[in-house]
């Protein structure tokens, strides 16, 4: 049913030498990437899902597509490369603020060819998710923003730009991403911490309205602990509060955000261009804000299923 699109890396935690060593580091790996957080999400919520990007060879690559398929993410559209996995550095200090440190250059998930797309697709795919950095960069994005573009009138698109100015901190690339996949995506989620990098100052509703103009069915714009604000192409709005948990950190929210909103329109069966905007929209974001709220109660991106949305929801 559903094909993510993008990086599938590794965040690697690290910290004082367990050893002693006062120049050493210990480190503690773990899987990430937004798309495949997105796509864990939904199939722990009981669908098909697949992800498409480049994949290593390498241990953190051949860890990644075991961890894949331990929760039941296709690699069907998955590309083998002997290019490096992405990696994450992240340092926490003292104060509790993390300190990171990028390594993309020429990784595998972000140096897509044109030649990766799929030539076919499997009639059951109907949903296409892309966005955060790999959808921005000049070679994984061209790729990703065209295979969206192909897809698009035969398929539902659905965009999150999720932004990552550590990895992309020039504001055009984003704007490139924006001005492509606004005008093909039928749902649009961005964060409010997304829209102040990307126009400092503006209202969030301006961005509802420029999302909508481009030809999206539903917009919603997240603000964390605050909520969230959407709207339709019919004029539906709503502009809900966040639901109030013991926050243990917010790794992956936003994903599972992005996934329950999908879940929603393809269990409604609106899943659709032109469908979509006839969903409940209340029902629709109070879920995901619910979901969402229950992964931050975890700690890391631990998406829930949907048992354990609805044991948490009747709570």
């Amino acid at each position: 049913m559903f094909i993510t699109c993008g990086e599938a890396l590794f965040d690697i935690f690290t910290g004082p030498s367990e050893a002693g060593d006062p120049h050493g580091l210990s480190m503690r790996g773990v899987i990430g990437g937004s798309p495949l957080n997105v796509a864990l999400g939904l199939s722990r919520m009981g669908n098909r899902a697949s992800l498409f990007t480049r994949i290593s060879n390498d241990l953190f690559g051949r860890n990644i597509r075991a961890f894949m398929k331990d929760v039941d993410v296709s690699d069907e559209y998955c590309v083998r490369t002997d290019q490096q996995t992405t990696l994450s550095m992240i340092l926490t200090g003292p104060d509790g603020h993390p300190d990171y440190s990028l390594y993309t250059k020429g990784t595998a998930d972000c140096s897509m060819e044109m030649e990766d797309m799929p030539a076919e697709l499997d009639p059951r795919d109907q949903v296409i998710h892309l966005g955060s950095f790999a959808t921005a960069l000049p070679e994984s994005g061209a790729v990703l923003r065209e295979f969206a573009k192909r897809e698009a009138g035969r398929r539902f698109i659905a965009f999150d730009p999720n932004v990552r100015e550590i990895v992309v901190p020039a504001r055009q690339p984003w704007f490139t991403m924006m001005d492509e996949m606004l005008p093909i995506a039928s749902f649009v989620k961005a964060s409010d911490e997304d829209l102040e990098f990307l126009y400092p100052g503006q209202p969030l509703d301006a961005f509802l309205d420029k999302a909508l103009a481009a030809g999206a069915d539903i917009v919603c714009v997240t603000r964390g602990p605050d909520g969230a604000l959407a709207r339709t192409a019919d004029g539906s709005s709503v502009d809900l509060p966040g639901r109030k948990v013991d926050v243990q950190d917010t790794v992956g929210a936003g994903d599972t955000f992005q996934a329950a909103c999908l879940h929603f329109l393809a269990d409604q069966g609106l899943a659709k261009r032109g469908m979509a905007r006839q969903v409940d929209l209340e029902k629709m974001v109070r879920f995901a804000i619910d979901a969402a709220a229950l992964t931050c109660t975890r700690r890391g991106a631990d998406l829930p299923t949907l048992e354990e949305i609805d044991a948490f929801r009747a709570s």
